[in-house]
């Protein structure tokens, strides 16, 4: 689960709506992969994301969604091994800063290539 700490940190960057949703997404993947971990440098395999996801309370209201959150906890774990290898930090390690960071590497790219003026 993803702190007041961690939510306010997400918030304060002057990223627009839909790359802070993006963050956060990506933030709660973290923290999710971090605790399926259970201190373990590797991201759990499929069957130890679905272990953990079983064992969560939150979940047990509909199993139906477990698959589906395994799912995307993967899909965040290919992106978070990106964004750790263009860190220089194993992907479980990473911080909500350090996605903060990024994330605002991202826009600032972005932007840069917008306002050059086209090449002849």
């Amino acid at each position: 689960m993803l702190s007041e700490n961690d939510l306010q940190e997400l918030e304060s960057t002057l990223l627009p709506a839909l790359e802070r949703h993006h963050l956060r997404l990506l933030a709660h993947s973290l923290r999710c992969l971090q605790q399926a971990a259970q201190g373990s440098t590797a991201f759990p395999a499929q069957e130890g994301l679905m272990a953990w996801a079983h064992q969560q309370a939150n979940l047990a209201v509909d199993p139906t969604f477990i698959p589906v959150l395994v799912e995307q906890l993967a899909k965040a774990a290919v992106q978070l091994e990106a964004i750790g290898l263009a860190l220089h930090k194993p992907p479980l390690a990473l911080e909500i800063s350090d996605l903060v960071r990024w994330g605002q590497q991202q826009a600032d790219e972005r932007l840069g290539n917008t306002l050059k003026p086209p090449e002849h």
